[in-house]
Formats: structure tokens, C-alpha cells, sequence
């Protein structure tokens, strides 16, 4: 994770630049070496913002490593594969699935292209970051400087976020096992940096979010694609629940929540979840149509949503859908059981929906078939990820990083679990009543209170990156069938169980790594899940 080794090393040469030569240098992203961004600060200082502003960029860029791919879209890629590696979401197992590895559990293979993007993207942004972070001196006093660097030391956290669950069991089980190395701007031996431990790991992680909120504070971002300080109190709030600090994590959420008011059941009672400007989200990755067009095939519209025209879900009936399992635990009365369409291709978010076929509305949009364009809806199908334009061709749909319903359910889970069940029953029913199911009870589905606030974050987040990293901070099992293949719509390549301590959940290093970082010692518990194992295992939710 050398500097010289980032995948794209910058403008070489640049302290011999005139002025004038400047205008025309953007990065889309901080992949200068330090002593050349303080180069450009002092040329130009717009230029460091432009390499900011690239730092936010990569998080969801089509072809973001350099594969041209339609499985290589940062991070946003990373957030479909852990949920398709947990129990809830699944892609048809067919010659079009570029995301089987996930559904197969095969993402363990050291060569595999899957699992080094997932592991690459994180530090490749780490590296960014650090880069950044370094242009400017310690003492840094301008106001627009130290906002930026707040930022960009948030997106560090968020990052070693993203890994630190992928190759360890949760704080709580395995905080003082090996984790992932720690690189920041002070590392200097690239060459034998072991494994931090997971303890480690969250106080870098801590560290650099106590000083986000702090920094934050007062600055009022012009996007919702930067980080501002709820959305910096929100990812404190994720890290303190990753942590076992619920009642900090109940604290963080509400600040974050500040402001903020969930969609209402009539917003989500159409396909949605597709426009930055949703008063719900409190951050998002802004997808615009320039970025798009880099890869369409490479954006979560391609394949999570099931509206494009222009996209593997459509034309290869790659649609994502829910697990039987899951959906059956929604009842009627809940307006996100319309979030996918049932067994008969039927949802009421389809109701006066039209696709344009040469120029002329289509009605019956999830039994609709186009030659090369679109299939027909599969049971179970999502409905939930909207697109602009029904049979849009480019792509540009936006993504949520972080809603306010989700900083609700943490408030729920934080004091349910630091000793206040009864403030932690009373938001979780105000919300679910007020925003989703009018007729609501906690104890309907008769879970005990920390499963039913599973549950809830299992229907309200699907599809949002957070499916088996979930499973693990809750050391439950990731259960796909009950008994035999005919309780769930898995494929039978991926109807299997795992146990919580099963050490095939635990991602491997790259081969690449490995083979420069000679510090790492890699994961090697478990083996290959294989059909069928496991039947008798339950998550205390689905039973």
C-alpha cells in the first residue's frame, strides 16, 4: 500500500508547472503523491478541492479499480456483495450472475477479482485520504482547510468500516484478534505491516470521528454527497454499535437524526430510494450522468434496480430479490411488504407504473417482455430501488449511504441494549405505526425485542450494504433454508447455513498483498460452504 504503488500515480513533474498549466490539472480523486498536492495548494488551491471533491467520487465511480467490469463500482459494489453474501438478498444463479462468488461464498479465492476490489477500494481510498491529509501542516488554521480534512479523515473511518468486519468476527467476540493493517499518513514500512487487531482498528476509527464531529461543526455543506456533522455523528453512531457502546450509539443517532424526518408511507409507496434530494437521507452518493456513462453495466442500477433498460437485472432476469424467508415475516398490514413483488408478480407499488416500448406506454411493467431490454419480474423481485425514468437508459440513479430511519433503529437498538427497553419500544413503534405499518405491534411476530429490531433493520435496510455485517455483529447464524430447498428461493448452489464462528465468514487477503505485505498472516479457518448443510440452524428471526 506504498504511495508509488496507488493505482494511478499523477501528475509527474508538477512543481515545474506554470500557472497556466494548472487550469487544466482535475483529479477525480487524491491519488497525487503529498509533496505534489502541496505543490498544487500552493499553485492552485481550487486544485485541492477538486482532489477532495474525487475522495467522494470513488465511493460508487463505475470502473473505480481500473477492471472495466460490470462488477467493479467501489464501494457501492462492496455494500451489494455483503448483502448478497447474508441470508436476505439473492441474484438467480445463472451464466449472467457476475456477483455469484457471493451467493456461492467462493468471494474466499485469494485470486479472485470479487474479493480484491472489496479489499483494494477501502485502502485505495485509505491511501487518498492519507495523501490528503498530509498536503497540509499540523497547525492548519484556514477554516476551509480543516472542514475538508474532517471530511476526509470521516471517509478514512467509513473505509476501515467497510474492511474491518469483512476479515474479523465482531469487537465484542474478537477484539483483540488479528483485524486489518492500519496504513495512515504517519506509515512508513508498507513491506511488513501486520495485522492490527479489531480494538486497534476502532480507535483509528474513533479517533478520526471525534475529530469529524468536532470539526464539523458550524459547516454547512452545499451537497449531501460531502459529510457533514450528522452525517459524522452517524457514522459514530454505526462505530459505537459495532462497539457494544449502545448507549453512545443511541446518543450519536439522535444527533445524527437531527433534522431529519423519515419517508412517510405514502413516499415509499411507490419505487423509490433513487434521488439524493429524498428528505430522508441524511448522505448519498450523487450519481450524475457523466459519471455513469463510464460503465453503465458497472452501477447498482445495472443491478439492484429493476426499472433500467440498459442494465443486467432487466435484460438477464438478474433481478435481486428478497428470500422467501424474510418476506414471509412482513405482514399485510406493512407497506413494505409492496417493497417486492409476491409469488404472482404482484406488488401495489407497480400500480399505474408504464414502461415506454417505441414510444408507446406499456402497462404490466413485471410481465413485461422486451427483446435485449427487459425479462419478466421473478417472484419476489424488488420493487423498492426506483429509477428515474422507468426503462431509463443512463443510469444515474443515486444511492443512499445513510437515512435517518436507519439512525432510528440504532436509538431503538442502543437503549433497548444499555438497560431502557421501554424508550427503545416506544421509537421503534412510533416509527414503524407512523412511517410503515399504522396497525403495528412489537410483539406480533412474538421475537424478543432485540430480534424484532433486527427484523426491522433486516426489511427497512435491505438492499443498503448492511446484510452480513449484521449477522456477524450479532453473532447469529447466516441462515438461507429451513430443513430442505422448498422453504426458501435460494438457488440450490446457495441454499446453505452457517454457524456465527464459521471462519469461511471471514474474507481472505488478496494474493497481491500477501505477496508484498509480508507481515499478514491470512485467514484460513473454514472451508467451502457445500448444498444443503446446516438445515437445522435458525436466526431467530425467520424461525
Amino acid at each position: 500500500m506504498k504511495y508509488s504503488k496507488i493505482f494511478y500515480l499523477a501528475l509527474a513533474g508538477l512543481a515545474s508547472a506554470a500557472c497556466t498549466d494548472m487550469d487544466d490539472i482535475v483529479p477525480e480523486s487524491g491519488t497525487m503523491l503529498a509533496t505534489q498536492v502541496k505543490e498544487t495548494n500552493v499553485i492552485a488551491p481550487t486544485r485541492a478541492e477538486a482532489s477532495f471533491t474525487g475522495l467522494f467520487t470513488q465511493i460508487g465511480k463505475p470502473y473505480s479499480m481500473g477492471y472495466s467490469k460490470p462488477d467493479d463500482w467501489g464501494f457501492l459494489m462492496m455494500g451489494f456483495c455483503n448483502d448478497l453474501e447474508s441470508a436476505d438478498a439473492i441474484i438467480p444463479d445463472s451464466g449472467y450472475n457476475w456477483f455469484s462468488v457471493c451467493g456461492e461464498y467462493s468471494s474466499r479465492n485469494a485470486n479472485y477479482r470479487n474479493p480484491y476490489i472489496r479489499y483494494r477500494a477501502p485502502y485505495k481510498l485509505i491511501a487518498d485520504v492519507n495523501t490528503f491529509v498530509s498536503s497540509y501542516p499540523e497547525d492548519v488554521t484556514e477554516q476551509s482547510a480543516i472542514y475538508m480534512i474532517a471530511q476526509a479523515r470521516a471517509l478514512r473511518a467509513y473505509a476501515y468500516m467497510q474492511l474491518a468486519p469483512a476479515f474479523q468476527f465482531s469487537y465484542t467476540t474478537a477484539g483483540d484478534k488479528p483485524c486489518v493493517p492500519i496504513v495512515t499518513e504517519a506509515t512508513v514500512d508498507f513491506t511488513n505491516n501486520p495485522r492490527a487487531t479489531v480494538k486497534e482498528v476502532y480507535e483509528l476509527i474513533m479517533s478520526d470521528l471525534d475529530y469529524a464531529v468536532e470539526n464539523l461543526a458550524g459547516y454547512a455543506r452545499q451537497t449531501k454527497a460531502n459529510i457533514d456533522q450528522n452525517v459524522a455523528y452517524g457514522l459514530r453512531a454505526r462505530a459505537n454499535l459495532n462497539m457494544a457502546n449502545y448507549a453512545a450509539a443511541a446518543s450519536d443517532a439522535e444527533k445524527a437524526a437531527q433534522g431529519y424526518t423519515p419517508a412517510s408511507i405514502a413516499e415509499v409507496s411507490k419505487p423509490s430510494f433513487m434521488d439524493i434530494s429524498e428528505h430522508n437521507w441524511i448522505w448519498g452518493y450523487d450519481m450524475t450522468a457523466d459519471l455513469a456513462q463510464i460503465g453503465l453495466s458497472a452501477t447498482s442500477s445495472s443491478w439492484l434496480r429493476s426499472f433500467s433498460g440498459n442494465s443486467y437485472s432487466a435484460a438477464c432476469q438478474c433481478y435481486t430479490l428478497i428470500n422467501k424467508l424474510l418476506y414471509d415475516k412482513i405482514t399485510a398490514g406493512d407497506v413494505r411488504k409492496g417493497w417486492w413483488v409476491d409469488e404472482n408478480l404482484e406488488s401495489p407499488l407497480l400500480d399505474g407504473l408504464t414502461w415506454l416500448v417505441d414510444g408507446a406506454a406499456k402497462g404490466d411493467v413485471a410481465n413485461l417482455e422486451i427483446d435485449n431490454v427487459k425479462m419478466a419480474f421473478l417472484p419476489y423481485t424488488n420493487v423498492k430501488f426506483g429509477c428515474n425514468t422507468i426503462g431509463t437508459v443512463t443510469n444515474d440513479e443515486d444511492s443512499p449511504l445513510m437515512r435517518v430511519e436507519e439512525m432510528i433503529l440504532i436509538q431503538a437498538e442502543g437503549y433497548a441494549k444499555s438497560g431502557n427497553e421501554s424508550k427503545a419500544i416506544d421509537i421503534l413503534s412510533n416509527f414503524v405505526k407512523t412511517y410503515r405499518e399504522p396497525d403495528y405491534s412489537v410483539d406480533e411476530r412474538g421475537l424478543s425485542l432485540a430480534d424484532e429490531i433486527w427484523f426491522q433493520r433486516r426489511v427497512e435496510l435491505w438492499g443498503e450494504g448492511f446484510g452480513i455485517y449484521d449477522t456477524k455483529r450479532l453473532n447469529k447464524p447466516m441462515v438461507r433454508f429451513h430443513d430442505n430447498e422448498s422453504s426458501t428461493n435460494q438457488p440450490s448452489a446457495f441454499c446453505f447455513n452457517m454457524a456465527a464462528d464459521d471462519g469461511w465468514l471471514l474474507m481472505r487477503f488478496p494474493q497481491g498483498e500477501m505477496d508484498t505485505n509480508f507481515g499478514i498472516v491470512d485467514n484460513t479457518d473454514g472451508q467451502l460452504p457445500v448444498m444443503g448443510q446446516n438445515p437445522s440452524l435458525r436466526d431467530g428471526v425467520t424461525d
